[in-house]
């Protein structure tokens, strides 16, 4: 089962109390909502979403035994309010996106998201959502649009090469396949003494893209803000300097409008002691802010 990150931070952050309307708006397969669940007990609602159907299936047996104080439904962060509307719940006292691909995507090989595991190259969130796939963006860009496409979501230095060599291999046929393409990447030397694998930032790179993640979040943030009711707190768990960044912009500009008040003016990083036990959790940064009362 997926390991939530930061869960103690988000819980005390977040200062869910009994009774509190939660927003899980990236509820994933539930950990972090099964936490926010025993949170607001006795009689406290969430309102878990996700653009993964797949996902939700899995949190939907997790989180069956809270029963009615659960809602779930398919939707994207955007899609928020509508979703909150649709459940008749006017405004929430806590809200929490979780961004970036999740274990069960990574772990699922017919998903596309790892390069270390061999399946087709797709990586939508939302399989049954129409849209280019990672193969269909691998094969079909020019090499400038290609290097672009890494280097502006996968911020790597050796975009160029990659594309490149992108586009030499796909002149002996199409490349469908993860680990075909991580062979690819992996033959373009350089770039120091990085840790990570050379597939990495390409990947994210193009699992962005495909998902229009960073469009989501621009939009996704204000629609989450939004129902937020005053003195209820936000919090954004960001993966990579792209996602954190929209957040920090977003939360520090509704800060000096005086819309909200900063409850870490850092981002929390996890413990030692949680990297050791989940790997994953190593780039994890936590943001929240508190609404403002009129």
């Amino acid at each position: 089962m997926h390991e939530p990150v930061l869960l103690a931070e988000v819980v005390a952050g977040l200062s869910v109390r009994p009774g509190a309307r939660v927003l899980d708006g990236t509820v994933g397969t539930g950990g972090h909502a099964s936490a926010l669940l025993d949170a607001n007990a006795p009689d406290g609602v969430l309102l878990g979403i996700d653009r993964d159907p797949l996902a939700l299936a899995v949190a939907r047996e997790r989180l069956a035994p809270y029963g009615g104080r659960v809602r779930l439904r398919h939707a994207r962060i955007s899609e928020a309010p509508d979703a909150l509307d649709a459940e008749g719940i006017r405004s929430v006292e806590a809200a929490l996106l979780d961004l970036g691909a999740s274990s069960l995507q990574f772990d699922t090989a017919e998903r596309g998201f790892s390069f270390s595991a061999d399946g087709p190259l797709d990586m939508r969130m939302d399989p049954g959502e129409e849209g280019e796939t990672a193969a269909d963006l691998v094969n079909r860009l020019p090499e400038r649009a290609l290097s672009d496409l890494i280097f502006r979501f996968g911020e790597d230095r050796r975009a160029r090469a990659l594309a490149r060599a992108i586009v030499g291999a796909r002149r002996r046929g199409p490349i469908l396949r993860t680990l075909e393409l991580a062979r690819v990447l992996a033959s373009v030397r350089g770039g120091g003494r990085s840790r990570l694998h050379p597939a990495t930032r390409a990947f994210q790179a193009l699992r962005i893209a495909v998902n229009r993640e960073i469009e989501e979040l621009r939009s996704g943030l204000p629609a989450v803000a939004s129902r937020l009711a005053p003195g209820g707190r936000f919090g954004v768990i960001a993966f990579h300097s792209l996602e954190d960044r929209e957040v920090k912009r977003f939360f520090r500009a509704g800060t000096a409008e005086g819309r909200f008040r900063l409850v870490t003016k850092r981002p929390i990083r996890p413990t030692p002691g949680e990297i050791d036990r989940n790997r994953r959790s190593r780039s994890a940064r936590l943001r929240l802010v508190e609404v403002v009362a009129a």
